[in-house]
């Protein structure tokens, strides 16, 4: 496809192939193969293992002023490719064009938060009990870190994991996906045209299995931030508490929406189903069961039905392109074994619910109301454009059901009313709450689960601490 390149790693501040045979780019629009990706080897993970050790140790020394300096040029400098590195984004990952637009930009946003945090990694000095003795709480930076992040936001989960690190003082290895190299490999150009020093930042595709089970316990790496599947997060925790290495998990989803009968419906419809259907569904943080109190289910449903259906869906660099394809064939698989179980327990199929055509992997928006606890995708997370729409009647049926799985990464509601909000707020098990908007994932904002959704934070003054040690010293006169 024009205007797409092959991808590199980028090892100790140069741009250069793996040792492993390179890997398909495969466009999901088309099915056709759009260029390669470079796979990394241990021989090339211990070149960045050594480069990260290396770089490490002189860029804790340079003052957190002067690396927000090297990441607000980065941003700057991510700013002004944004037109083609959306470009490459949408070629690669398939959302459309603007989605693609706002995400780089979203991107840099991200590295001038972090770079201005990096300025603010205060201790503080506590009273001492005995006269003459001093007691300071002080803040060091971890170590280099090893960083595993997914396709489906090729920069915006990597650009906070590399942006953390570097504002704390760690070198990092960023474990890049490979059906998504290219915009990736922009992000990273990005830092190393700003100045950042070799060996500070490196990049490597491959093997996800190999280069984890190599980095994580390998002595050199003092820190894990992972993003993906509760699966494998799990087994990767697991590793990083075997060797002692502290950890961030930002893993799966499966997020409840509740809608009250006095709530705004046409807002939520609104909000909620552009919500939904965002990069075709595949967002951690999708609402996916719709709660829906009696008396405005039916006006919501249809609501919601009519916004789902008059979505157009197509190729991303399209014009008027509202939802891209599915990442993969085997994602367009699972949503029809997902619906096909559903309809069959005797979920009712309100619009959608077919792949469209026989060309890449589009699938239709695709709504279900009336779905039994039992099928399988009221307890697995789809991760596409499915929708699950039920009823509620009482505030603590909707409460159970919103509660009822594992998982706590993402919860929305709509209502008008104040005591409501207040028990929410109290009682949704959830890492992130959002009442009557969508507001998460700003730079500013705690971003992360609780129970199997993960651990630890990717935004807020919270996310920066994952990077530091705190210690202890104290002297006396």
């Amino acid at each position: 496809m024009s205007g797409y390149s092959d991808t590199h790693l980028f090892v100790d501040g140069r741009w250069r192939d793996g040792t492993g045979e390179r890997l398909a780019v495969v466009s999901p629009s088309t099915g056709e193969t759009i260029g390669t990706v470079a796979h990394a080897r241990e021989g090339d993970l211990d070149e960045a293992l050594l480069a990260a050790e290396r770089a490490f140790r002189d860029w804790r020394l340079i003052s957190p002023l002067e690396r927000s300096k090297l990441m607000r040029r980065a941003a700057d400098i991510l700013r002004e490719r944004a037109e083609s590195i959306a470009r490459l984004m949408t070629m690669e990952q398939g959302k459309p064009l603007g989605e693609a637009r706002i995400e780089t930009l979203g991107a840099a946003d991200t590295i001038d938060w972090f770079a201005e945090e990096a300025r603010r990694t205060y201790g503080r000095v506590v009273p001492a009990r005995a006269p003459n003795v001093t007691q300071m709480v002080v803040k060091h930076p971890v170590g280099p870190v090893a960083a595993f992040t997914p396709w489906n936001f090729p920069l915006n989960q990597a650009v906070r994991k590399v942006s953390a690190a570097l504002a704390a003082g760690c070198s990092v290895i960023l474990k890049g996906p490979e059906e998504t190299p290219a915009s990736c490999a922009e992000l990273i150009r990005a830092f190393a045209d700003a100045g950042v020093p070799a060996g500070v930042v490196n990049l490597v595709y491959g093997d996800p299995a190999t280069i984890s089970g190599y980095l994580i316990p390998h002595p050199v790496v003092r820190k894990i931030s992972f993003t993906g599947s509760t699966a494998v997060g799990k087994h990767l925790a697991s590793l990083a508490g075997l060797h002692m290495k502290r950890a961030t998990m930002e893993l799966g989803g499966h997020a409840p929406a509740l809608v009250f009968e006095d709530a705004d419906l046409a807002l939520a419809v609104k909000v909620l189903s552009g919500s939904k259907f965002r990069n075709a569904g595949q967002v951690c943080v999708a609402p996916t069961r719709f709660l829906v109190q009696d008396a405005a289910f039916e006006t919501f449903l249809s609501g919601f039905s009519q916004a789902a259906s008059a979505i157009q869906v197509g190729d991303g660099l399209a014009e008027g392109t509202a939802m891209g394809p599915l990442a993969n064939r085997r994602r367009v698989e699972a949503m029809e074994a997902l619906v096909a179980d559903a309809v069959s327990r005797g979920a009712r199929l309100v619009t959608g619910g077919s792949r469209i055509g026989n060309r890449g992997n589009f699938f239709q928006p695709t709504v279900l109301a009336d779905v039994p606890l039992e099928a399988r995708v009221m307890n697995e997370e789809p991760f596409g454009p499915l929708a699950l729409v039920n009823r509620f009647d009482t505030y603590e049926e909707a409460l159970r059901e919103a509660n009822r799985l594992p998982y706590g990464l993402a919860a929305y509601a709509y209502t008008t009313s104040a005591r409501t909000i207040s028990g929410l707020s109290r009682d949704v098990e959830s890492g992130m709450l959002s009442i009557n908007h969508h507001g998460l994932g700003l730079p500013e904002l705690p971003f992360g689960g609780i129970k199997d959704s993960g651990y630890g934070s990717e935004g807020g003054s919270e996310a920066i601490e994952n990077y530091l040690d705190t210690r202890l010293v104290t002297s006396a006169a």
